[in-house]
């Protein structure tokens, strides 16, 4: 009955004094086996995404509880864009989560209590001086190791896209610029999509310049002989956000669900 509990049972809300986030485009090839049954891959031109995000989050409580009562903590997540097509037809755009990082014991373990996006304990630290963020993570294992160079700007204006990004335009790099609506777990449990919908509020995000010294991430597993290409990288501050109670919808069998995303 474990599984029940990670459906995410309850809504929880919190605030993010800042989200930085690296949108990498990959070969659709490499990106496609990594995907739960039911979920397809959201593409440009030939190419999957996948983002890291960087966020200080403050207050994380059950919806509806003061903030005081809340976690202050920091997450690294790594997330595949996708597609799901529901059973009543409605095509929804969200996440699948690859990994977590976070540098609070508490939320590493009720993450992996109520959720699938395996959380791992890191060492993080993050310096701001002036226009310029620096951040540092540090896994036991190594493959959670991140280091990031921004350079914030003037909080008004957008940065050049980066010269390996697929995009020609910002308003094309938006679209791939999350977080999204849902994300997306799998249950095999019941062979069931978990559904995650995230609310947000002004979320107007800017591409700022990044030196990526370090996402040691791509350097095993699938992504070992590739180059994924950094897209984009955004910014935003003071973000009220919460989660809706997760729901659960069963799919037919894996190898139809399996052959209808891949199509």
């Amino acid at each position: 009955m474990l599984h029940l509990l990670k459906r995410h049972p309850t809504a929880v809300e919190a605030k993010f004094d800042y989200t930085l986030v690296l949108t990498y485009a990959l070969p659709a090839d490499v990106l496609k086996p990594l995907l739960f049954p039911g979920l397809a891959l959201d593409t440009f031109e030939n190419s999957g995404f996948v983002a890291i995000a960087m966020v200080e989050a403050r207050g994380l409580r059950l919806k509806g509880l003061p903030q005081f009562v809340g976690q202050d903590f920091f997450l690294t997540g790594y997330r595949i864009f996708v597609r799901y097509k529901t059973a009543e037809g409605k095509n929804l755009r969200g996440l699948r989560i690859l990994r977590s990082d976070t540098d609070k014991p508490l939320m590493s373990v009720a993450g992996n209590l109520f959720t699938h996006y395996q959380y791992e304990l890191a060492s993080v630290k993050r310096k701001r001086v002036e226009d310029r963020l620096n951040i540092k993570v540090f896994t036991p294992s190594g493959r959670g190791n991140l280091e990031v160079d921004a350079i914030i700007g003037d909080g008004k204006t957008d940065a050049a896209l980066p010269e390996t990004s697929p995009f020609k335009t910002i308003k094309e790099a938006r679209q791939f610029e999350g977080p999204l609506p849902f994300t997306f777990d799998f249950e095999k449990e019941t062979n069931s999509i978990v559904m995650v919908e995230g609310v947000r509020q002004d979320w107007r995000p800017r591409n700022i310049e990044v030196d990526v010294k370090t996402v040691d991430f791509f350097r095993s597993g699938p992504f070992k002989n590739c180059e994924p290409r950094l897209a984009s990288a955004f910014y935003i501050e003071n973000i009220p956000y919460w989660w809706k109670k997760g729901c659960c919808e069963k799919l037919p069998q894996a190898s139809d669900a399996k052959r209808s995303a891949d199509d």
